[in-house]
């Protein structure tokens, strides 16, 4: 049990990292560095997009290189992501004039590639905690990955509160003390993983072959996998879509000439799923703390606690997640996770101007929906899929991770700033024309309000009418968010009709027969 906690910790730190770096692009980051909220999404997404890459890449070799080299590679990114924040903070300060644009593009570059090390390291934490507890508990496994997931939004409620607590620091002082935080976790977990044994990964020690491994995945995982990864890096390095998607056939084509596989017909439809759900879950905790500004500040609140709040809630079902599986199994569980969920975005999406009861009612309904997503269907894939040992496991996260970087930050972002300047343009036209610029993501083009220039209007009646713009941008953002749960219901539905017409949820185990699950009277 040392190991597991301290797997448990070192997820506990994947999660101070983001809730601190997230609170930073809300309350800092974007006036600090003079950047628009589509920008911010950008930031945010390089916090996000290099974890599926860590993730997928490192699990490709990660029974070769060993769970100890990962952990202690994951440990040095967050030491590196640290220096590289603080420099970014040490760029702009004294700066005045014309040298302080430089300065801002200079501290914004350190904070862009410092995020993307940060990611790297997350994502090789997930890399290596993942296959462990699996394998520690390979006849319960949905049950110990939910319970192992409790880290995350402990983390996110313990670095929360630490965050919130020195918000003074971070809103109008010297945030390299909310930085800082990351440094606590992350030593815990190296002194309590330093000297312990990892296991063998139980595909290894059943015999499985590297190219079975790789055939779970097959063709098809990597043209998504691998497809989002290349997107990503076309965009960070300026590759044309031609290069990009060379890129992407050949890796395709090598796994399909050596596994001679398209992957599991399971795996593939997981996959398509997982990356909706990773907006939804991941994408709205981003975004949350931005969105529920208004109504929260006008309520006395820092919006933080909206996000601390449902992060408590998810905390403390987890741990309780073995009872709940056994009653409604875990496709029953997925089902109504999607209910609530789709349930809980609209009502967040209509509490703009409510009560503080109104905004945590909502967000009440929204923890509960999305507590069980990320580690029930971890658990999905590896009682389904255990031939795919780390590599299937992990890339399901990866990809979904990828795909709320690559995607689904700037789209939220977008959809926000679309909403904003529609309506400014519709009610003070004049002002619409001084302040929206042109910008540009992955999915497309879209209009933005420049941060600068709203800055600078002084009629009351114009800044009156941005904050409006603004408002409505952010609670349009989270109603069309309910899109995403919409269609994952939609899949589990079909999922659930398939294992039915099978008799019944059954785990599969490395010796190609399927044992009865102990949730199976739920289905």
């Amino acid at each position: 049990m040392a190991l597991f906690w301290g797997c448990f910790i070192a997820l506990i730190t994947t999660a101070f990292a983001f809730f601190s770096r997230m609170y930073l692009c809300e309350v800092r980051f974007g006036t600090d560095f003079n950047i628009d909220k589509g920008t911010v999404g950008v930031l945010m997404g390089a916090g996000v997009w290099p974890f599926g890459i860590s993730i997928i890449v490192i699990s490709l070799f990660i029974d070769k290189i060993g769970y100890r080299t990962a952990m202690f590679f994951s440990f040095l990114c967050y030491v590196i992501y640290v220096v590289m924040a603080c420099m970014a903070y040490n760029a702009i300060q004294g700066v005045e004039g014309e040298a302080l644009t430089a300065a801002q593009a200079k501290g914004f570059g350190l904070l862009y590639w410092g995020s993307i090390i940060l990611a790297l390291g997350n994502g090789t934490v997930e890399a290596f905690i993942n296959p462990v507890v699996a394998t520690m508990f390979s006849k319960n496994k949905t049950k110990w990955l939910n319970i192992l997931h409790a880290g995350w939004p402990g983390g996110l409620v313990v670095g929360g509160l630490i965050t919130l607590f020195l918000a003074d620091a971070a809103a109008k002082g010297d945030w390299r003390l909310v930085i800082g935080v990351i440094a606590v976790p992350a030593v815990i977990y190296l002194i309590m993983l330093l000297k312990v044994k990892f296991p063998m990964n139980e595909r290894e020690a059943a015999g499985v072959t590297y190219r079975e491994m790789l055939g779970e995945f097959g063709a098809f995982g990597a043209l998504v996998g691998f497809g989002l990864i290349f997107a990503q890096l076309g965009q960070v390095f300026s590759l044309s879509t031609t290069v990009t998607g060379i890129l992407t056939a050949i890796v395709v084509i090598a796994f399909g000439v050596y596994t001679r596989s398209l992957g599991r017909g399971i795996l593939a439809f997981l996959i398509i799923i997982m990356m909706p759900l990773a907006t939804t879950e991941i994408g709205t905790d981003g975004w949350i703390t931005g969105l529920m500004k208004t109504p929260m500040e006008e309520a006395g609140f820092n919006p933080g606690w909206v996000l601390i709040f449902t992060s408590a809630i998810m905390m403390v079902l987890r741990f309780f997640a073995g009872p709940i599986v056994h009653k409604l199994s875990p496709i029953g569980l997925l089902v109504l996770s999607a209910i609530l969920a789709i349930a809980g975005l609209l009502a967040l999406s209509k509490t703009g101007g409510s009560s503080l009861f109104v905004i945590f009612s909502a967000a009440t309904l929204y923890a509960f929906g999305k507590t069980f997503f990320w580690p029930t269907m971890l658990g999905v894939t590896a009682e389904q899929c255990p031939k795919g040992g780390a590599l299937t496991l992990n890339a399901i996260s990866g990809i979904g991770m990828i795909a709320v970087g690559v995607l689904g930050f700037p789209f939220i972002g977008a959809v926000q700033e679309k909403t904003a300047t529609a309506q400014l343009t519709n009610i003070q036209p004049t002002v619409a024309e001084k302040i929206l610029v042109e910008k540009n993501y992955l999915l497309g083009s879209y209009q933005a309000i420049d941060p600068e220039k709203a800055a600078a209007l002084t009629a009351e009646a114009d800044v009156a009418a941005v904050a409006s713009a603004n408002q409505a941008g952010q609670f349009t953002a989270l109603g069309k968010m309910a899109f995403f749960p919409m269609f994952m219901l939609v899949c589990y539905i079909a999922l659930m009709l398939y294992f039915r017409s099978r008799g019944g949820y059954k785990p599969v185990d490395l010796h190609g027969q399927e044992k009865a699950h102990e949730a199976e009277p739920g289905m």
